[in-house]
């Protein structure tokens, strides 16, 4: 088998791995309940996929190259690539992340009128962990079982901060805990603070949206505008000077 035929199937089993996913959330729930309930039958780890896609990809680069500098090219490629792989975010995790997002500010409304009522901080959580589902109410429900344990609260709202603005919400709760400030309107203040900074981002889309639109026109009416105004006239001068 040829050089370019090797190279071939390298990158075409690098491009199939890299489309399968590395690993569903779901698998890993159940490995670490495996591991949780039996430590001592401790499942082995899965092959790394991201440093099999990054071994490959540099074999396909030094099998193209060729030579030391292909040696060189495929080092670089199998050093560099899980790094960036690692950076891509799958569709289902941004899709989480992005309705973690708009349910944090109706998640500090609901647990700030929750406090108001006179709950504890920890029913509180819990309570509207189960009214508010999803993703988020997993977060939730979590730090308020770590609570009602006894955890720490600065261990138990890091559970937070993995969502964009729960690191403000774990600040303030964590402040509340350790100076006895009113935790409601700190979350009052940081629902309001997360609404306007959504509309803001809506706005800058909008504004960024309309000039998106208008770049096609633009790189469509340029050539036509060089070709029907420009072309003529330069050819007329240059038929006039010869």
């Amino acid at each position: 088998m040829s050089a370019q035929a090797v190279a071939s199937c390298c990158l075409v089993a690098v491009a199939l791995l890299v489309a399968y996913p590395e690993l569903s959330a779901r698998r890993a729930q159940r490995r670490r309940l495996r591991w949780l309930l039996a430590p001592h039958t401790r499942p082995r780890p899965p092959r790394d996929r991201v440093r099999l896609v990054a071994g490959l990809a540099g074999v396909a680069a030094a099998l193209l190259v060729g030579g030391v500098p292909g040696v060189i090219i495929g080092a670089a490629c199998a050093l560099l690539t899980p790094p960036l792989l690692r950076r891509l975010e799958p569709a289902a995790a941004r899709q989480r992340r992005l309705q973690e997002a708009l349910d944090l500010p109706l998640a500090a409304d609901l647990l700030a009128a929750a406090l108001r009522a006179g709950a504890p901080v920890a029913a509180a959580t819990s309570a509207v962990a189960d009214a508010l589902g999803g993703s988020l109410g997993g977060r939730l429900a979590t730090v308020a079982r770590l609570l009602q344990l006894g955890a720490e609260p600065t261990e138990a709202w890091t559970h937070l901060s993995e969502v964009p603005g729960g690191e403000r919400w774990a600040q303030a709760a964590v402040r509340s805990s350790a100076s006895g400030a009113g935790l409601a309107d700190a979350l009052t203040r940081l629902a309001d603070d997360l609404r306007a900074d959504r509309a803001i981002a809506i706005e800058a889309a909008a504004r960024r949206s309309g000039v998106l639109i208008v770049l096609p026109l633009g790189l469509c009416f340029l050539p036509a505008f060089i070709l029907a105004g420009l072309v003529p006239v330069i050819i007329a001068v240059l038929g006039d000077l010869v």
